[in-house]
């Protein structure tokens, strides 16, 4: 057996904060490493010790095996846990760290190259007789062969980078005429993303169910099932929301997906957690599509109708020790439902968001689980993953579950930064979601007009209720009144609030604690609002309206609010007394950061003729890159940046002048 006393987790976030809690439940000592990005992350104050390994950029940090092995000798942790994503896929990386005498939890490097490559571990599944989707799996990469081999299979057909995952270097073909272009592009994006621009094709299974099965095998030849994920609503191949047991799936099914999965496990003579994903048509017929060979994201609904520890699962087997249960000791119970929380916009297609988090608060209650790695005041940067945490709940029933996840997701409040919050909590109330009969094609047939997408500015009663927050406030610091007199009566106030670029006017009349307030929004009509306040904290303003009372969260940070009223999360600014100028939105010659990062590209000089709409700038955060345009046709007059610079939100990077 191998002895564990202290386990170095490489990894950040949310996933190091559940991890080290298990670990220390068990009695190990732990150790956090970070970036210098992270330093006062939520991960680090948990963890016994914890090492600086670099600086922000991943490359430079948590990438870095040489930095993380000298950081577990260093404390003299003597075993990893990889967490997921990072290095937790790393064959090279677990065969250094068994050669240093440091226990991997995780599978052996064999394992993880096989299973990391789609075209030899389909070959290998198709020899251990897991049902595989029919294509061309073969070493010939050649486009002529591709193309050959492609009219063999029928159309529609799907596109795949061998090496890797999350939709990227992925293609859907409908028409013999797309193919070559298609093979073209997601060979080049597979060999930008993954080194490698190897590729397989599969016949396209249309509207499938996405189902997983988590699997455990352990050093003894004992492998087990521990039942199904169903994680079919997804966007852009990111899964959205993951629940357990499927919806979909029956006991016979169950069984013989599951019997699949633990002979994919076997015949890779794996060990540990693995998860063998399947594509599953209407009349049940199912399909592998990859084996993750680490920790999944969605791993706690599993925990949930289980009633298992699946990290002390791993830290178990990683010491050497038999599976805790056989197959026939493995029981299903009640229903768990899982959502990840992201900082993105989904009106903005989903652009993620960095800042500093204003208000973290979410709600402990029975059957909710909140799986996070966030606090109040800490920065979320533009070098690391989006997701801010995951919102889990259990219920003796599907029913149940949902609810309870729906509602928790409401009462969650993030504060600063854009997030993803009405958008989740939609699509759990969805009926087609609800009945259990969404497929991987749900958030395009069902839900691409929901209003947590469409509404692209706040509305005139969001605006009343933030011009209510800042009367409050202006009135709690001593203000004198008067700076916001316009009328004859010293009880009305005028205000200008501007969000994203866009002023508006809002007028508050007061009489004692009732407030009725009018908003004029591109030149229609006022809309009135009347509301009646009744208290106010740091963070929270109670208030009726129509009778009815409510709650509602906030932050300031001097002249900007930050709330979310359960329309979405919303920035406004106080702009009442600036003078007027160019704001830098829709429509201005100022182009400036959407959020921080570092500027990939410059695709303009001073001098260049500009089209409204043309990418002037691009910039790369949050593991992607983000194009900004023009908004006037003009003149570059001034550029305000370089390829390879740190940039903050709102940076000013480009001006134009207009024609």
């Amino acid at each position: 057996m191998s002895k564990i006393t202290k386990v170095l987790v490489a990894n950040r976030g949310e996933i190091a904060v559940r991890v080290m809690r298990t670990a220390r439940d068990l009695g190990y000592r732990t150790v956090a490493v970070y970036s210098e990005a992270d330093a006062g992350a939520l991960h680090v104050q948990e963890a016994d010790q914890a090492v600086c390994i670099g600086p922000a950029a991943v490359g430079e940090s948590y990438l870095v095996a040489d930095k993380i092995l000298a950081a577990a000798k260093q404390t003299g942790a003597d075993a990893i846990h990889p967490g997921y994503g990072f290095l937790s896929e790393n064959a090279a990386f677990s065969e250094t760290c068994e050669a240093e005498g440091i226990t991997f939890i995780g599978p052996r490097s064999e394992a993880i190259n096989l299973m990391g490559s789609k075209r030899l571990s389909k070959i290998a599944m198709i020899d251990a007789g897991v049902p595989c989707i029919p294509g061309y799996q073969d070493a010939d990469q050649s486009d002529e062969t591709l193309l050959a081999k492609a009219k063999d299979i029928g159309f529609p057909l799907m596109v795949k980078a061998s090496a890797g995952g999350g939709g990227r270097g992925m293609r859907l073909v409908f028409e013999e005429s797309e193919l070559a272009e298609q093979i073209r592009t997601a060979r080049s994006e597979a060999e930008t993303a993954f080194g490698s621009g190897e590729l397989i094709l599969e016949r396209a299974v249309i509207e499938p169910r996405h189902i997983e099965i988590q699997v455990f095998a352990d050093e003894h030849g004992n492998a087990v099932y521990l039942g199904e994920r169903d994680c079919s609503i997804q966007r852009r191949h990111q899964k959205v929301v993951e629940e357990a047991p499927s919806p979909f799936v029956d006991p016979e099914l169950r069984q013989r997906m599951g019997e699949a999965a633990v002979n994919a496990a076997k015949a890779c003579n794996y060990r540990g957690a693995g998860t063998v994903e399947f594509l599953v048509d209407a009349d049940k017929n199912f399909y592998f599509l990859e084996m993750n060979t680490r920790l999944q994201v969605e791993h706690p609904v599993t925990e949930l109708i289980t009633g298992l520890d699946l990290v002390a699962w791993q830290l178990k087997v990683a010491a050497g020790e038999k599976l805790p249960l056989t197959q026939d000791d493995v029981e299903l119970n009640g229903h768990a439902v899982e959502v990840r929380l992201y900082a993105e916009d989904p009106r903005n297609n989903f652009m993620p968001q960095t800042g500093q988090v204003r208000l973290w608060d979410y709600p402990e209650r029975a059957g909710i689980r909140m799986d996070h790695g966030i606090q109040t005041g800490q920065e979320v940067s533009p070098f690391y993953d989006p997701m801010i945490a995951k919102v889990i709940a259990y219920g003796d029933n599907r029913a149940e579950a949902i609810r309870r996840l729906a509602s928790a997701v409401q009462d969650t409040q993030l504060l600063g930064m854009n997030n993803n919050k009405l958008f989740l909590q939609n699509v759990l109330r969805h009926e087609v979601f609800g009945a259990g009969e969404a497929t991987t094609a749900f958030i395009e047939q069902h839900f691409s007009s929901d209003v947590s997408m469409d509404q692209k500015e706040p509305s005139a009663t969001t605006l009343a209720k933030a011009a209510l927050l800042f009367f409050q406030r202006s009135i709690e610091a001593g203000q004198d009144a008067k700076f916001h007199w316009s009328r004859s009566t010293p009880q009305s106030y005028a205000y200008k609030l501007e969000f994203d670029g866009k002023a508006t006017s809002v007028n508050l009349t007061e009489n004692e604690h009732q407030f009725e307030i009018s908003v004029v929004k591109d030149g229609a009509d006022e809309e009135r609002t009347t509301l009646e306040f009744v208290s106010q904290d740091e963070n929270t303003c109670v208030f009726i309206e129509n009778g009815v009372r409510e709650t509602l969260n906030f932050a300031f940070d001097n002249k900007t609010l930050y709330l979310d009223d359960g329309t979405g999360h919303f920035i406004l600014e106080d702009v009442t007394h600036q003078p007027a100028a160019a704001a830098g939105g829709a429509g201005s010659g100022q182009v400036k950061a959407s959020m921080d990062g570092a500027i990939a590209e410059v695709l303009v000089q001073e001098g260049d003729t500009v089209e409204a709409g043309q990418t002037l700038v691009v910039l790369e955060a949050m593991k992607m890159e983000h194009p900004l345009k023009a908004g006037i046709s003009g003149t570059v007059t001034a550029v305000s940046c370089e390829a390879g610079q740190q940039v903050k939100s709102k940076q000013l990077l480009i001006s134009v002048e207009g024609e």
